[in-house]
């Protein structure tokens, strides 16, 4: 029994051993990006693309709606019917005798091949299959357009985690060079070689620092959750971008030269201008409501009894005809004109808001210019801090080695060379996120 139990024991430390380390394993390992892997990942898993795409599928297959109605319709129809009994008429006919004119048929089968094919509609199929063509290039440029904001935003959430996984490296090492101060402070108030306010103050420094580093880790999960967000990534997931920051490149072309680009490139602006297109085809199509429409219809009968022959018989009997219409509506209550005032004010509305565009995205593109220029400026300043805190570490350093200088002032130094790295750091992602706005100012891809 006591082998049983002891048996019985080890299984179940056994068991809750594998239980305890399978969370462990199952443990999703980080996710290393690029920045180029962070937007392929987005473009991938984004809902708002693939809410694009069905849209421009939408729009395309309206374009086989629209041409269809200009190609021949047929349609077979086919149907039966019951009917009360009727008294058979007939005649008689000499040397023939009595011939049944008018049977008793109380089953009556029908079946038609139907033809109808407008011949000419005064231009509304055409306008419309036009306007069709137009949506559809609208929506592809909607994608176009839809993909460039998301490059924009995971570039922005990817420097946004680079930068805040920066700020936590900084502060936990002057946290942990605070710690060293405070540690030092207490052994030296403990000899007596320092009063207890400075202990006091590499205290306050510490909890300060503490705080810091909460919020600096706060503002790293924060931004990592909105990048995982934009490439689909679970949010269990550590994430860890691997992209080297550096510096945009310098050369940036002048005003004009980027207002042509993004008059070209922005995919936004192409699509007002197919929507334009779109709306003055559809006023087109409305006007074309004042024409003649002309078709041509037939068919082929195969019908029991068929009531187009006569007399009529209890039997499957085929006959067919063909023949042109035309219809011309010479007044409609003013329908007509109320549809071509509806579509040209719709059409001069997209008229309008093109040119609003192309007003803002002059001041757009100006103004991300001068954001880059900036960023540089300011990048160009960070640089000259870091060497300036760094020499000042050093001089104060050499001044602590020859005891003219306290280990208070060479932590204070200590702190502005990380402060000025981070500034650094920062100055840099401010350049790449200028340099992306502006690419995407002007439609770059």
């Amino acid at each position: 029994m006591a082998r049983c139990s002891t048996a019985r024991t080890t299984l179940a430390l056994v068991l809750v051993a594998l239980a305890s380390a399978s969370p462990a394993r199952a443990q999703p390992g980080p996710v290393r990006l690029t920045l180029a892997e962070a937007i392929a990942r987005g473009y991938e898993t984004s809902h708002r693309l693939a809410e694009l795409g069905a849209r421009r599928d939408s729009s395309t297959a309206a374009i086989g709606i629209a041409r269809s109605g200009d190609r021949p319709q047929v349609a077979a129809l086919g149907g039966y019917s019951r009917t009360n009994h009727v008294d058979e008429f007939a005649i008689l006919q000499p040397g023939a005798g009595l011939r049944v004119i008018y049977p008793d048929v109380p089953d009556n089968w029908r079946s038609r091949l139907d033809l109808q094919w407008l011949v000419y509609t005064g231009g509304r199929v055409d306008a419309l299959v036009r306007a069709a063509s137009a949506e559809a290039e609208a929506a592809a440029h909607d994608v176009a357009a839809g993909r460039t904001d998301l490059r924009f935003e995971v570039t922005r959430a990817y420097w946004a985690v680079v930068t805040a996984r920066e700020a936590v490296r900084v502060v936990e090492e002057a946290l942990g060079r605070v710690e060293a101060q405070l540690s030092d402070a207490r052994a030296r108030l403990r000899t007596g070689l320092v009063p207890p306010s400075d202990v006091t103050q590499a205290e306050a420094r510490h909890a300060l620092q503490r705080t810091l580093l909460v919020e600096a880790q706060n503002l790293v999960e924060t931004s990592a959750l909105e990048l995982r967000r934009l490439t689909g990534i679970p949010h269990e997931t550590p994430v860890e971008p691997v992209e080297p920051l550096v510096a945009p490149p310098a050369p940036i072309a002048d005003v004009p030269a980027l207002l042509d680009e993004a008059r070209q490139q922005r995919s936004d602006r192409a699509a007002l201008d197919a929507r334009v297109t779109a709306a003055g085809a559809r006023t087109d199509a409305a006007a074309a409501g004042k024409r003649p429409v002309v078709a041509v219809g037939g068919g082929v009968d195969l019908a029991r009894p068929n009531p187009k022959i006569f007399p009529r018989e209890d039997i499957w009997q085929e006959s067919w005809d063909v023949g042109v219409n035309a219809s011309w509506t010479l007044f409609d209550g003013g329908r007509v004109r109320a549809e071509v005032a509806t579509s040209d004010a719709a059409r001069r509305a997209s008229e309008e808001r093109l040119a609003e565009f192309d007003t803002r995205l002059e001041a757009e593109v100006r103004q991300r210019r001068i954001d880059l220029e900036t960023a540089r400026a300011a990048l160009v300043s960070a640089r000259e801090a870091v060497r300036s805190a760094t020499e000042a570490h050093r001089v104060l350093r050499n001044r602590y080695t020859a005891g003219v200088a306290t280990s208070t002032e060479v932590l204070d130094a200590q702190v502005v060379q990380l402060q000025s790295e981070l500034d650094e750091t920062r100055a840099l992602a401010s350049a790449r996120l200028a340099q992306a706005q502006l690419e995407r100012a002007v439609g770059r891809q």
